[in-house]
């Protein structure tokens, strides 16, 4: 509506009319009835230019099936509606990179990396996430520690280390996808990185396993040693124990005599298991067992007896090692070794890459076999000891 003339006698106002209202960043308006901050309008043509954002890694549906939720939401389009997304907001939560307007603490300007360009992922997200994480924990250059890998240096890794390496071993699909990648490599990110340096090698797993049977041989093997010396020497100990053996012929004079005239009378031994036989056999007032009976006999005619657990230092210990599992450890040993020795023969044809590998197997090799050879031999001396009765016409075999 045009304003009134001015009164006669007064010049017309030279202030110029009042601005039309403002058209910001992410803010569209049409005049006072648009109250909403940073809300687009459908009907203006000319949008401002749009600021770059975080992408959203989804897998997009480009057609709504029939009876999904979001045909529905086609159907119910005004009951379904998204709220209105204030532009100006997401924009400034979700920028791709920093538009440079800003400045740090000390008054310099932000946006040195403006022109950084963007590392490229070709690994799946959270795979690489956790790959990169991994790296941070060895602190050494990647090509070092190949070399280090392909010279079997555990100085330079640990066992942790190497398994880490081999959980992150790349697969044949991510191979693959490094292998067509025809963009530049600097421009990979660490994980690939990680992958390209690890792929120079062939058969890079199988190496990293040898690696890390060569680390946890020499443990190994000394705990295998150690044990079978535990039975070894509690074997020996129960065979050489007088005072055990007249406790054990106590016992079987006792039995013999309450067992007089039955079938289990007239025995020449018994079987191990039945000492627990002796806190089972109760007196007839019920307030004594046979165990009890033999600890007062012996105290009170044999007591030079009671001290019979000197003789037997290694006996506890050995009760707690089980011979089978230290059977499938041998055999694990040995498995182990025709790993190493089928890499070795595999890695003539690596070329020059493999050179300084071949020979730190070949040294290990020679010392491993050594090894396993000396403890096949303890072991099998220990399972002799270990199946032959200790006392003869007992049990077939001595459960410690």
């Amino acid at each position: 509506m045009p304003s009134p003339p001015p009164p006669p006698g007064v010049k017309s106002s030279s202030v110029p009319p009042p601005p039309l209202p403002s058209v910001g960043k992410g803010k569209v308006t049409s005049g006072p009835a648009n109250h909403g901050r940073g809300r687009l309008n459908s009907g203006v043509s000319h949008a401002p230019k749009k600021a770059s954002l975080k992408p959203l890694h989804w897998v997009k549906v480009t057609r709504a099936m029939q009876g999904s939720l979001w045909a529905d939401s086609q159907k119910q389009e005004n009951h379904s509606r998204a709220p209105e997304i204030d532009i100006s907001e997401l924009e400034s939560l979700f920028s791709a990179a920093s538009d440079g307007s800003g400045t740090n603490k000390a008054g310099v300007r932000r946006g040195s990396n403006i022109n950084k360009p963007e590392k490229v992922q070709l690994v799946e997200l959270r795979r690489a996430y956790n790959c990169e994480i991994m790296l941070t924990k060895i602190k050494i250059p990647l090509p070092d520690m190949m070399n280090a890998v392909l010279a079997l240096d555990s100085s330079a890794l640990d066992i942790d280390q190497v398994e880490n390496l081999i959980k992150f071993c790349p697969t044949k699909e991510e191979m693959e996808l490094l292998k067509n990648y025809a963009g530049d490599k600097v421009m990979l990110g660490k994980c690939e990185q990680f992958f390209l340096e690890l792929m120079k090698v062939p058969r890079v797993e199988s190496k990293l396993r040898v690696f890390a049977f060569r680390i946890s041989f020499s443990m190994q093997v000394d705990d295998l040693r150690r044990n079978l010396n535990t039975i070894n020497d509690a074997t020996r100990e129960v065979k050489e124990s007088v005072k055990l053996r007249q406790i054990m012929q106590t016992i079987l004079t006792l039995g013999n005599a309450l067992n007089q005239g039955t079938a289990r009378g007239s025995a020449v031994g018994f079987k191990l298991d039945s000492l627990l036989k002796l806190s089972d056999t109760r007196a007839r007032n019920n307030k004594m067992t046979l165990m009890h009976y033999l600890c007062k006999l012996l105290a009170e005619k044999m007591p030079e007896l009671l001290d019979f657990d000197k003789d037997l230092v290694h006996l506890e210990a050995a009760s707690k090692i089980q011979l089978k599992a230290l059977a499938e450890e041998m055999q694990a040993v040995s498995k182990g070794l025709e790993k190493v020795e089928q890499e070795l023969t595999a890695s003539e044809n690596d070329g020059a890459i493999s050179l300084g590998f071949q020979k730190a197997l070949k040294n290990f090799l020679d010392t491993a076999e050594a090894e396993v050879r000396s403890l096949i031999s303890l072991y099998s001396e220990v399972k002799c000891r270990f199946i032959v009765p200790v006392f003869w016409g007992g049990s077939s075999s001595l459960s410690l």
